[in-house]
């Protein structure tokens, strides 16, 4: 037990007078001329950060101080990160002409001094005198007490807020901006819980204790058995185990791993200096496959003990059977050539077809497949998480198939993988930095299409006669994902197995060379600190790669009608300008009908993919080939009804569309009530129609919005709401008639009554309304949730009627 000297307790009992006096004044009008008095009631007991403060940082802060795109790099989800405060450097920087020091949190600086010289201010710490707090976040919290009006329009993740070192610099800010204090754009605080976090700040903004400290950061027992058994495996010192180690790595640096076992606790996959049993002593390079600098080195598994935000949460499982499998894929085989350890050079560790060549495509490529959702999750919730270079790169909706390792000629034929391996380059090879000048017509863009024409080639003399639907991978166990939904947010994007939404317009076919570069090229080899030019050269790369992709789908197609597909695909460019090469090869399979893309797709998931998968079509999205859209139905009572009514306002062209016709409202979570107590949650996915995505900066001019359509998925889709929905059953048939015939109804009529359902950023019960559907998420997904950013909530403040 800790005891409490009579100096301390008369040392806090003086802040706390102090604070309360003062916050009395700036309530009662000395400042300046404020709203009535509040009355300030601080706590004088102990306040505990782990109990009482972090619980409500995590509820009204974390929601958008979190991640890269964090305003100011404030990251709230842990003490570390309220320790280390904000910064004037924006990690994201559409400019940035050289690179900036990487200022990732628990990698690149580890005390409080070593943050501060890199240019962190505190937002808890006070500069004023007799010990009182003035600091940042009590100044910006308390502001907002007394100017709670929400109004106007809130960009958090705007270029030109401030982003205060000082308190005269945030008075400044803030007498411009009176109504831009904390939470921003959000209704203010309860009075208690203010006067909570101004009491913990009073008393100093302790952490944890050691002991708290140390029960956080230490792995339960069940756990701490596992992470042995893995960190044996890892780290034996054979050339096979070494190499199959380093692939792993380089695969799940970014995954929050959860071991088998009952707890709900998770790892990240780290190198260190240290073996185990030994604190880590972490190699912080910026990325997997940088020289780690030491001659030996250890995997090692570190607790995450930040609170786990959604955006970023990319779960994968190790356990006995993860185990089994990984010997069974990389250390039973014969492997191509004697296993030896490879150098880290830095341009052959670029390229994982040079630096991986020894271990058999197969095994490589089964990996991929086995993950192939925690693949293509990590470059739409990685290292791009704010998503402007690999997201405006994709349509808004296309489903992913695999190329079957049996058919897929670079895994039957790894010599060909081997001749190609130089036009297989990637411009990650350059490492953070690419001059922009050398951008048009880099060598990288060249190689790729070299491959891609060298690759279509290779498969017209070994199928000429075409390609079956037994060339589609259609798994192997009941948690395979052989078929991928990918829906894009505008500036995010979202992934799920199976097959979610209408038919979309384009559909890819990835094969190992394609899968394994998507990955390289926007997750291990991006850096979100590199220059312009780097992030630039990935967005051109990724543009060949997803033009593969289509391509490779496109060889299913009937012969003659491909070129017209692709075109398309893109409206609005020069014929010529579409890099499509079609090598001749003939379609295999024959369609009857004349939507031979709606045949495939049907035939695949209906007769083709494996059962257990239970992957089938949307019952509500998807229009099979012949059906209509549903008129709205006569009554309300059962979920088909809801489903219904919703298909029914989704159709193009609907006056519903008008009401999202912002590139800001994409994902709406709508909560029924149900008339027998139970509620329902559909998340609308907007689709926005784009002419052809290979804009770079002009996104606007490819948009068409009355071609615009919307999904009803039951459930949460993606990780930045834009709006909420809080309705009751017996106001169905009412909101229904507002969607379907908004474009007759008077604009303030309208207006009051969406608002009847709509929660708008300003109003008083928002809190409430999204601890909801938070609450609901954590129950419904208690592994896969985390929490939802509300960076992009829709920016517009409404005056709301009564």
């Amino acid at each position: 037990m800790v005891k409490t000297s009579s100096t301390q307790k008369t040392t806090t009992m003086k802040r706390l007078l102090l604070l309360a006096a003062l916050l009395t004044l700036i309530f009662s009008g000395c400042a300046r001329k404020p709203p009535e008095p509040i009355a300030v009631n601080i706590p004088t007991r102990p306040i505990n950060y782990l109990h009482e403060i972090k619980p409500l940082l995590d509820k009204r802060c974390v929601v958008c101080h979190s991640c890269y795109n964090s305003p100011c790099q404030l990251k709230l989800n842990s003490y570390e990160g309220v320790d280390r405060g904000g910064s004037k450097k924006a990690v994201y920087n559409a400019t940035r002409l050289t690179t900036m020091n990487p200022t990732r949190l628990f990698i690149d600086a580890h005390s409080t001094e070593e943050w501060r010289k890199k240019d962190f201010h505190t937002v808890t710490e006070s500069n004023a005198p007799d010990n009182f707090n003035n600091s940042l976040m009590l100044q910006i919290l308390s502001h907002k007490m007394k100017n709670p009006e929400v109004k106007g329009a809130y960009h958090s993740e705007a270029e030109d807020l401030t982003c205060s070192a000082s308190s005269i610099e945030l008075d400044k800010y803030l007498e411009k901006h009176p109504n831009n204090g904390m939470p921003f754009g959000f209704p203010p605080l309860k009075q208690e819980e203010f006067e909570l976090i101004a009491g913990w700040l009073a008393q100093g903004a302790k952490g944890p204790s050691v002991a708290e400290q140390k029960k956080l950061t230490t792995p339960m027992a069940a756990d701490a058995k596992a992470i042995i058994e893995w960190e044996t495996f890892l780290n034996k010192q054979d050339p096979k185990h070494v190499m199959t180690a380093r692939y792993l790595y380089e695969h799940l640096f970014l995954a929050q791993i959860k071991f088998g076992t009952d707890t709900n606790e998770f790892y990240e996959l780290l190198r260190s200096k240290t073996p185990a049993g030994m604190p880590v002593d972490l190699i912080d390079t910026v990325r997997p496959y940088d020289d780690p600098g030491v001659d030996t080195f250890y995997y090692r598994f570190r607790k995450i003990h930040a609170t786990i935000v959604h955006k970023t949460h990319m779960v994968f499982n190790f356990d006995d059977t993860q185990l089994a499998r990984f010997k069974e894929l990389f250390i039973q085989p014969k492997w191509l050539q004697e296993p030896h350890v490879f150098s880290y050079d830095h341009i052959d560790s670029a390229n994982p077809f040079v630096s991986f060549e020894q271990i058999p495509p197969r095994s490589r490529y089964q990996f991929l497949l086995d993950n192939a959702h925690y693949i293509i999750m990590t470059f739409i919730r990685g290292p791009v998480c704010r998503g402007q270079i690999a997201l405006n790169v994709i349509q808004d909706q296309f489903w992913i198939m695999f190329q079957d390792p049996d058919h897929d000629l670079s895994v039957q034929y790894p010599a060909f993988l081997k001749q190609q391996k130089d036009k297989l380059i990637m411009p990650i090879e350059k490492g953070s930095k690419f001059p922009v000048f050398d951008l048009i017509g880099n060598k990288y863009d060249k190689a790729q299409e070299a491959y891609y024409k060298a690759r279509q080639d290779f498969y017209m003399a070994h199928h000429y006669d075409g390609q079956g639907y037994d060339a589609i991978w259609k798994g192997n166990r009941p948690e395979d994902t052989p078929l991928l939904t990918v829906y894009r947010h505008f500036d995010s994007a979202s992934v799920h197995k199976g097959v979610l939404g209408d038919l979309p317009r384009t559909m890819w076919v990835m094969d190992y060379p394609l899968t394994e570069r998507i990955y390289y090229a926007l997750v291990a080899g991006f850096d979100v600190y590199g220059t312009v030019g780097h992030q630039l050269a990935i967005r051109l790369y990724m543009d060949g790669l997803r033009e593969e992709g289509e391509s490779y789908f496109l060889g299913f197609m009937p012969l003659e009608q491909r070129r017209e597909m692709v075109e398309s695909w893109y409206k609005g460019v020069k014929p010529s300008k579409i890099r499509y090469y079609d090598a001749g090869m003939a379609e295999k399979i024959t369609y009857p009908g004349n939507n031979p893309k709606q045949e495939f797709i049907e035939y695949v998931v209906n007769k083709h993919i494996l059962p257990e998968t239970g992957i089938q079509f949307d019952a509500i999205n998807y229009l099979a080939a012949g059906k209509e859209f549903p008129s709205l139905p006569e009554q309300y009572e059962t979920l088909a009804d809801y489903l219904q009514a919703f298909r029914s306002v989704s159709k193009p062209g609907t006056a519903f569309f008008s009401l999202v016709d912002d590139v800001n409202a994409n994902i709406i979570y709508i909560r029924i009530r149900k008339n027998d107590g139970s509620d329902l949650v559909v998340s609308l996915v907007i689709n926005r129609w784009h002419d052809n995505v290979v804009f770079m900066f002009d996104e606007k001019s490819s948009l068409s919005p009355e071609k615009d359509n919307a999904d009803f998925i039951t459930g949460f889709i993606g990780s930045y709401p834009n709006y909420f929905i809080d309705i009751a059953q017996n106001d169905l048939p009412d909101f229904f008639d507002l969607l379907t015939n908004l474009d007759t109804i008077d604009e303030e009529e309208a207006g009051k009554r969406f608002h009847k359902y709509a929660i708008n950023r300003a109003n008083p019960t928002f809190w409430e309304r999204y601890d909801w559907f938070q609450d609901h998420f954590n129950k419904e997904q208690p592994v896969q949730a985390g929490l939802f950013d509300l960076n992009r909530y829709y920016h517009e403040a409404a005056v709301l009627v009564p």
